[in-house]
């Protein structure tokens, strides 16, 4: 019975990794289903992504891509809706388009009014 009731408060983190030139479709995106906070960074990283690009005859690598890490933290309820938007907002469907990952959140504190659990996400 504690197991059941640790798991139904238990939150999500999503964490995405998308391409710079979706960020705002995503983030417009997000706000329309109700995810109204999270965190972003600018991020380099290494794919699969092999080709070079041509840029207006020159050559640019491809090797260290230049992307946008989202961190958005839900209530259960959200999970489903957010992956779904991440998954059709981010998608261009060329090699690069980024990855998803889910993780478990035990629980999660608002400093200023000490809210907790979902609550504090609101």
């Amino acid at each position: 019975m504690a197991e059941s009731i640790i798991k139904s408060t238990i939150m999500k983190k999503i964490e995405a990794i998308i391409r710079k030139s979706k960020f705002t479709e995503v983030k417009e995106a997000l706000h329309q289903i109700e995810v109204n906070f999270f965190s972003y960074w600018d991020v380099t990283g290494v794919g699969n992504e092999k080709e070079g690009h041509v840029y207006r005859g020159v050559s640019y690598s491809t090797s260290d891509i230049q992307r946008r890490y989202l961190s958005i933290v839900v209530s259960d309820p959200f999970l489903d809706r957010t992956i779904d938007v991440l998954l059709k907002t981010a998608y261009t469907g060329a090699v690069g388009d980024g990855k998803i990952f889910v993780s478990d959140v035990i629980e999660t504190y608002r400093i200023r009014t000490k809210e907790t659990g979902s609550a504090s996400l609101k």
